[in-house]
């Protein structure tokens, strides 16, 4: 069934950059704390390397993926086959959030030059690469992106404006963690 893999391979490669989607699970230390997944669209994923890769995290409704990783690094990807032979590919790893107002984001943001802002690029150190059959994954078309949130980062006028916006939405998680606090650091 499944299989450990030593590093991202060149097939394992091709087969990330032919997913159109991915999902991002993260979690507290707490107990009481919630576990969040998130769905992550667009060209917004890049290889790094054999064991390291980043996603573009270009903002939406919490910042509790950033507040996890920021609390405790714990980050798991899924890209799951929705076309082609049934697989699922886990990548198990220790995450850093690197926000906009990082010394190394500009940097970073390179790996995605059709955007112009983002919330943070999170950089993941992979330490366990792990397919499994998938055969239980339905097929799906995929017929377009949706647009709605590069036009919602679009629409607001200036950086300024835009980054404050971040800071009063993104302060804290829902179980109170810390999220953007406009040092550049957690």
């Amino acid at each position: 069934m499944g299989k450990i893999h030593p590093r991202l391979d060149d097939k394992l490669q091709a087969f990330i950059r032919a997913q159109r989607m991915f999902f991002v699970a993260t979690a507290p230390l707490s107990a009481d704390g919630h576990v969040n997944v998130s769905p992550k669209g667009y060209d917004s994923f890049a290889v790094l390397g054999d064991l390291e890769v980043a996603y573009l995290d270009l903002g939406g409704s919490g910042i509790e993926t950033q507040a996890h990783v920021q609390e405790n690094g714990r980050i798991t990807i899924m890209f799951c086959a929705f076309e082609g032979p049934a697989n699922i590919l886990r990548l198990y790893g220790q995450g850093e959030a690197i926000d906009f107002d990082h010394p190394e984001f500009s940097e970073l943001m390179k790996l995605f030059p059709e955007y112009d802002r983002a919330r943070a690029v999170i950089r993941i150190r992979i330490e366990r690469i792990q397919d499994s059959c998938g055969w239980g994954v339905p097929f799906y078309e995929f017929r377009s992106d949706r647009d709605q949130l590069k036009r919602w980062i679009g629409n607001i006028e200036t950086d300024a404006e835009w980054r404050e916006r971040r800071y009063a939405r993104n302060s804290e998680s829902i179980d109170g963690l810390p999220g953007l606090s406009g040092t550049g650091k957690p």
